[in-house]
Order: C-alpha cells, then structure tokens, then sequence
C-alpha cells in the first residue's frame, strides 16, 4: 500500500463542471534502523564502512559540513560520523533524532570511539565498555599557580569549597548512567575477543612497572569522562579519578577520557523524552589510543606532545570494532527478541 505525504488539489474544468484534481506524491518512508553507530571522525568511521558494507548515503539537514550524510547497508545499520569534540557531537546528534528521514523509536545507538586510557585501568588498545559518563568540564578552575596548597590542581566542583566535594549538579549534564542490562550484555559479547597491538605500543606499555598497563589490551568495564580540553599528566588523571567517584558516589571508576559522550547523550535525551528514540538502548565502547599519564621517568609534557609515539591510534580503532561488533550482530540476528528491549538471555 502506498502512502502519501502531500495533496495538492487542482480547480480544473472536466466535462463541464469543475471538478477537483488531486494530485498524490508518494512519500519516502523512514528508515528504521536497528542499530546506528556513533562515531567522532572519518578514522573511526573506516573500519565499520567497509566491513559492514555501508553504502547508501542519507543526507540530513544539520549534519555536520564535513560529514553531512548517514550511511546505512541493507541489514539496517546505519552511521553518523558527528564531527569532533562537543559542540559537533550534540548538534549532529539532535539533527539526526530529530530527522523524519529516520524512524528512530526501536535502534539501538553505539558509540565507538578513540579515547585516552588510565593506566591502573587498561592500556593501549583496551576496549571499555561505560556504565556512567562522567563530564571533566563543568568544573570551577584556578591557575593551580594561585590554588591553596593543599589543593592538588586547580579544579573544584561549581558551588564548592574544595576539591573533594561533590557539587550540586545544577547543569543536569554532569553525569549520566547508561543501562546497565545492555553494558553487561555488551561486555559479554565481546569480553572474549582478541584485540590488537602494533609494535609500537606493545613496546610502549612495557614501560609502565604494574599491570595493566604492562599487559597486553582486553575487553573491560570501567567509566569514561567528557571534557573539549585535551589533557594528559599524572595530576590532572588523578583529579579525573576523584571527579568521577565524587559524581558517581564512589561508584564510578574512571579509565577513558574523550570529548563527546556527555554532549551525545544529552542530545538523545532530549529526543527520548519526545519519544524519539530510546534512551536505554544506547552503549558506549571507548578504546584507548594513549596513556593519560606518563610511564615512571617519562616527560609529563611529552606524553601530551608526543602521544603519537606510543602508537596506539591504528590499534585502537581496529579494536572499537572489534569489540563492538559482536553486539551489531546479535542484534541483527535476533532482532525478534531485541527489538522489545534487551533480551535476559
């Protein structure tokens, strides 16, 4: 049956009399995606484009200019490639929700995406699936130069009085917790999956004195942190990891650092609470492409100026689909049971 979004109506003259001529135009119907992949930049994008034979091209008003279209295959997965940091990810994402282009209400949304790694937690290479997204930005700061000196850097939460206080989360972005029936179900998909090393950060993480670092990449659970600001060195990790407890109420462990995931979620948020989209249906899989902190002895500066010579980037980005894929296709593959929701078994 064909359906129609236009009628036009023409005054025409027919045997007669004046008799109305309707004219039908046939609409285009939504495309219903079962999972969309979220991605930052066209490296991340690659791997998912030319495994999963992503070939039509979906233009979107909104998009970015640099990424302006959605790629999807013939077994319903479609890509968005957001653009970097978090102004691009929260305004790509909110023109996708809300396109009717896309019927969006029953996909499940991953996000697969590089990110800096916590040594204690993972190393270069490792694939970690989030339970919180914890945002580093919204955050009082100091020169640490003119910080009390019993502070350890220059950051404290808005509306506090020291760096070890939780503070009111007025911007309601702060800190968001993803579903956790879909976390474990991701990470049981995947927790057995070989990841990959270059010779170069194989070389690299042997330099770290304690594991994990040292070992080589898995799958793992830990909690990843938003912020535009790049940053590196063994304070301001440190500070990230009490920022993610204060949040989280000592729930939260941080591990990947990135740009992007507070400003993605909040824009599917919004869509949910229009019916949009589903917010429960969302994943996150960060891997890490450098250490956020220097190895005993090395240069604090130059793990942030030379992070390309840990040689994790090519590494990393196999790994997201390595990792993620497995939660693709037991989603296609079953979608009778997906499609109502995570399936228990």
């Amino acid at each position: 049956m064909k359906t129609f979004t236009r009628l036009s109506i023409a005054i025409g003259l027919a045997a007669g009399a004046l008799l109305p001529q309707v004219v039908l135009a046939d609409a285009v119907a939504p495309i219903k995606p079962k999972v969309m992949l979220i991605t930052m930049f066209a490296p991340e994008a690659q791997n998912w484009i030319d495994r999963l034979e992503l070939k039509q091209e979906v233009r979107v008003p909104g998009l970015s200019a640099e990424y302006p279209v959605i790629r999807c295959n013939t077994q319903d997965v479609c890509l968005l490639v957001t653009g970097m940091g978090q102004t691009n990810a929260a305004a790509s994402t909110l023109a996708l929700a809300l396109s009717p282009k896309f019927d969006l209400r029953q996909s499940y949304f991953l996000i697969a995406g590089i990110a800096g790694i916590n040594p204690h937690h993972g190393t270069i290479g490792t694939a970690a699936w989030a339970h919180y997204l914890v945002e580093f930005g919204t955050q009082w700061e100091l020169d640490s130069r003119d910080a009390p000196k019993d502070w350890p850097t220059g950051y404290i939460g808005i509306n506090t009085k020291g760096p070890n206080e939780k503070p009111p989360l007025d911007y309601k972005t702060e800190v968001f917790e993803l579903n956790p029936k879909l976390q474990a179900k991701a990470f049981a998909l995947s927790q057995k999956v070989e990841l990959s090393e270059s010779k170069e950060s194989t070389a690299w993480r042997k330099h770290y004195p304690y594991a994990p670092a040292n070992q080589p990449p898995q799958v793992t659970q830990c909690d990843t942190l938003a912020g535009n600001t790049w940053f590196s060195g063994t304070r301001l990790s440190e500070r990230a990891e009490v920022w993610t407890k204060l949040l989280t109420d000592n729930k939260g462990v941080y591990c990947t650092t990135q740009q992007e995931d507070n400003s993605t979620y909040e824009a599917l948020l919004r869509a949910s609470r229009e019916g949009l989209v589903d917010i429960k249906r969302l994943a996150v899989v960060r891997a890490g492409s450098d250490f956020d902190r220097p190895y005993p002895g090395y240069s604090e500066v130059d793990n942030l100026l030379k992070y390309a010579d840990q040689g994790g980037f090519v590494p990393a980005l196999e790994n997201l689909y390595r990792t993620g894929n497995p939660l693709v296709q037991a989603i296609l593959k079953n979608w009778s049971a997906w499609e109502k929701g995570v399936p228990e078994a």
